[in-house]
């Protein structure tokens, strides 16, 4: 049997099993299958934080307009605090995905798909077969707007709580784009006009402990598929982006930790948003390092704002390239073609979690390094 033909057994065997990661902790492993095993990274990791966090409440418009501004076109994260969503909807929306992931496996398994038509899906590892190794984490995916599920096609351990957290986020995204509107020298509601939040995929990440995490990763390397993300993330901490510091002065990028702080969310800019600003707002790649607690699980839940791709108002074939105020009015040269959102997911998913920037892929020559 040929290497490749063994592993795609093995992600067949453990595929089949619809139990996830943490079907193979609730079995006791003691070691990270092969399937799992990532080569090490040589990237350092910083020392300190350059992970902003911005008050939503002040006073200042323009302040906080030139805080996201700074932000969000050089290290394209940032963590926002006084931002409207109650802090008690968002410990619900935690121990929820706790809770359905901390379920019996067979609790789980109706639920366990990869029909990428499903608006609710479990399962570990959406690019398990595409990807180069699989990362060590299980995934409740629902699509929550703008067509939401039928509450009894959630499952009741999240039901009544994921939709509602949903929305909040969903309104958040919609000021921190007006912010960003602002910062681009545009309208306030231009990116909002657009449709970069009409629609919200909530996808809840769970990392189960790791009996070996030097060997494989939490999530890997990537940067998002969408406009704008608003990440809940429990303490435990984990997630890392991938920034180049001007105190180390060495042109070398390093990881950098997103610290979980206290009643915050984290907003990162996304492909599509660095595509349509003409690179002015950057989407920064990143990741979640595996986890080392012996006991705790770690929990986090993205919201994915993007365009509603069901629109029957052909909003899911319209093209997006760099804004033409951003372009033809500053005199910079448009660094990516105009693509439809459909044509970047088929492109970010078909190539899964495997190390290469998918905006690469939609680059105009010309402008390429």
């Amino acid at each position: 049997m040929s290497a490749y033909d063994a592993r795609l057994r093995d992600l067949k065997a453990f595929d089949n099993t619809k139990a996830g990661v943490k079907g193979l902790v609730d079995a006791g492993a003691t070691a990270v299958p092969r399937i799992f095993h990532h080569p090490p990274d040589p990237t350092p990791v910083a020392s300190a934080g350059a992970i902003p966090v911005i008050d939503l409440a002040c006073a200042d418009r323009d302040q906080v307009v030139a805080r996201v501004r700074a932000a969000a076109g050089s290290v394209g994260f940032f963590q926002v605090v006084n931002h409207g969503v109650p802090v008690r909807a968002m410990e619900e929306t935690l121990a929820a995905v706790r809770r359905f992931h901390e379920q019996p496996a067979a609790a789980k398994r109706e639920a366990y798909t990869r029909d990428p038509g499903r608006k609710v899906r479990f399962n570990s590892n959406f690019d398990l077969f595409e990807s180069p190794a699989a990362n060590w984490r299980d995934t409740l995916f629902v699509q929550a707007a703008p067509d939401p599920p039928r509450p009894e096609e959630l499952p009741a351990a999240v039901r009544g709580v994921l939709l509602e957290y949903a929305e909040l986020a969903r309104r958040l995204a919609v000021s921190v784009l007006e912010l960003l509107s602002s910062a681009l020298e545009l309208e306030r509601g231009r990116l909002g006009e657009m449709g970069c939040a009409d629609g919200v995929s909530v996808v809840s990440n769970y990392y189960p402990p790791c009996p070996e995490p030097d060997l494989t990763v939490g999530t890997s390397r990537h940067s998002d598929p969408a406009f704008l993300t608003v990440l809940l993330q429990d303490g435990m901490g984990g997630l890392q982006a991938l920034l180049e510091l001007e105190d180390e002065g060495d042109g070398r990028r390093r990881w950098v930790d997103v610290p979980p702080v206290a009643g915050a969310l984290v907003v990162n800019v996304g492909d599509l948003l660095q595509l349509v600003s003409n690179g002015r707002l950057r989407s920064v790649e990143h990741r979640v390092v595996a986890n080392r607690s012996r006991e705790a699980a770690r929990v986090s839940v993205a919201a994915f704002c993007n365009v509603d791709l069901g629109c029957e108002t052909s909003r899911s074939d319209r093209l997006y390239g760099p804004i033409a105020e951003l372009t033809s009015d500053s005199g910079d040269p448009p660094l990516y073609r105009s693509i439809t959102v459909a044509e970047f997911l088929a492109h970010y998913d078909g190539k899964g979690l495997d190390g290469r920037p998918a905006l690469h892929h939609f680059r105009l020559p010309a402008t390429l390094p």
